[in-house]
């Protein structure tokens, strides 16, 4: 199968790579940037655990082919932090009130509620619940994970995003 030359911005880089047009987005993020914050769960589109901001929009990664973002912008959730070894204010917060346990479902549920508080910077522990509806996660019961969303956004601490 011929390769099909595609870029795209991912974290702030522009990456130019040629790709088999079966390869899906998150396979691309994975195998070909070596980004393995984004990970393959259902492979279905359900769990969402390779959830990432294209054109600052979730979707679910495994569900379209690196070539549907040619030209797109891709945040992972590397890209949420900072910078390099800095957290941003929804990861700090996350281990602050263990949010997390395996880490599974961790990367889908950090682009959920970034999301979430860049569209609602206060939301109610109902709006979280409604903004990580979509994600599974088998090991925290959600409550930690709203916790954490309700510890970020009360958080006066501007020396994170």
């Amino acid at each position: 199968m011929s390769k099909v030359a595609i870029q795209m911005t991912v974290n702030g880089t522009l990456y130019e790579k040629e790709v088999e047009p079966r390869m899906t987005l998150v396979d691309f993020i994975r195998d070909e940037l070596g980004l393995t914050g984004t990970h393959v769960g259902c492979e279905h589109g359900v769990c969402g655990a390779c959830s990432i901001l294209l054109n600052d929009e979730p979707i679910r990664s495994c569900c379209i082919f690196a070539v549907q973002a040619d030209g797109m912008k891709v945040t992972t959730v590397e890209g949420l932090a900072p910078s390099r070894g800095q957290l941003s204010k929804i990861q700090d917060a996350f281990c602050e009130k263990h949010a997390l346990q395996c880490g599974f479902c961790t990367p889908g549920m950090l682009i959920a509620c970034h999301d979430l508080i860049q569209r609602q910077p206060h939301p109610s522990q109902d709006e979280v619940r409604e903004a990580i509806s979509g994600n599974l996660c088998r090991c925290t019961g959600y409550q930690q994970i709203v916790d954490a969303v309700m510890h970020a956004t009360a958080c006066e601490d501007t020396t994170h995003d």
